[in-house]
């Protein structure tokens, strides 16, 4: 993996039995020993992931709220508060998803923004920035000197505090997505990617070994990208490149409730999503549960509900909370509460529910 970039936690990800894979061009750990393990310690105590390979750039300037504007499909202006994020897609002039991301806002003027966006499309993202910021007043810093710790479970902010306790009262005062600069170049927001409570440290690089080390050293079980995949999808949460791209609208991905049309703004992408909403949308993204304890749903699997057509499964586990396997998947919008998927060459029965299996713990249907 002599090519593949590291995270400042490389080092130490080999030594705790890291197994390393290639996610997107970066070297980090699928697991440290067992998937199962770092899952359910994080349904019920707390887990740690690094997600440094994540970019963040920091925006300002005059334009900065203009370009935001611009930018997001979801409107910059809920962000009434300083501390405050808002998850939006950006989409392409087709209206495509290029990435989805999160926005805080950091000054009071609304001159100044931080963006945290994905690893698979970090370049892709930072060219998009620039363009559409293009003869505006607006300065673009991606901080590549930041790493990114997330801790995340029921008891990880009382771990978190009991390792920073002089933050302590700064981390009780901020609800659920809000964000709070703690320390210079230290930023702790109550966001997070497993359907459980938690925070998301953006911190400098040079200091999240030791950060990582004593929170460690408190229980908090250190977690890779297997464990963080199903917590998601057990969340119900879009993964870029499978439940959302380029070439989908965000529409047809579970994701209108983040594109805000109603209000005046010309965004990006915004005349391709009223077209197709006029025109009539084609297909939604669904839960899927297999009753069955026999087979596992993938991505790609063909999923046929009778008298309406055909979808297809975009993520797809084995629920290690539920105990049986679950999927988000993209069918037609006459789809009701039962699809089938062919398992081993017979045709199964599926139940199609709101893309929401677990959070905080607890199954989200009946």
């Amino acid at each position: 993996m002599a090519d593949l970039k590291k995270t400042p936690l490389y080092d130490e990800h080999i030594n705790s039995g890291g197994k390393m894979v290639d996610f997107s061009g970066w070297s980090l750990p699928i697991h440290y020993g067992s998937q199962i393990v770092e899952h359910e310690a994080v349904r019920q105590n707390a887990g740690m992931f690094d997600v440094s390979h994540m970019l963040v750039t920091d925006v300002s300037g005059k334009d900065a709220k203009v370009w935001l504007e611009k930018l997001l499909a979801n409107d910059v202006n809920k962000l009434n508060i300083i501390g405050k994020a808002l998850y939006s897609p950006i989409l392409n002039d087709n209206g495509g998803v290029i990435d989805d991301l999160i926005v805080y806002r950091l000054d009071e003027k609304e001159t100044l923004y931080r963006i945290v966006s994905n690893a698979a499309t970090r370049d892709k993202d930072l060219a998009h920035f620039q363009e559409s910021s293009r003869n505006l007043e607006v300065e673009l810093s991606p901080r590549y000197d930041l790493s990114i710790l997330a801790v995340q479970g029921p008891n990880a902010i009382s771990k978190v505090q009991s390792v920073k306790p002089q933050w302590a009262d700064t981390i009780d005062a901020l609800k659920t997505f809000q964000g709070r600069m703690v320390a210079s170049d230290w930023f702790i927001a109550r966001t997070g990617y497993t359907g459980e409570d938690g925070v998301e440290v953006i911190l400098p690089s040079d200091e999240i070994l030791d950060f990582f080390l004593h929170l460690r050293e408190v229980g908090v079980q250190p977690c890779g990208l297997g464990a963080r995949d199903t917590l998601r999808l057990e969340a119900g949460m879009n993964l870029y490149g499978h439940d959302m791209d380029d070439k989908t609208s965000p529409l047809e991905s579970g994701m209108a409730w983040t594109v805000a049309l109603s209000d005046e703004r010309d965004f990006i992408g915004k005349a391709a999503v009223l077209k197709l909403k006029q025109e009539g949308v084609r297909n939604k993204l669904v839960g899927l549960i297999l009753a069955t304890s026999k087979g596992i749903l993938r991505r790609g699997m063909t999923v046929n509900v009778e008298g309406v057509g055909q979808g297809v499964i975009t993520s797809g586990s084995f629920s290690p909370t539920l105990k049986q396997s679950i999927a988000l998947a993209r069918v037609p919008v006459g789809t009701q509460n039962i699809a089938s998927v062919e398992l081993r060459g017979k045709w199964t029965q599926l139940r199609v529910i709101k893309p929401s299996f677990v959070r905080n713990g607890k199954k989200q249907f009946n």
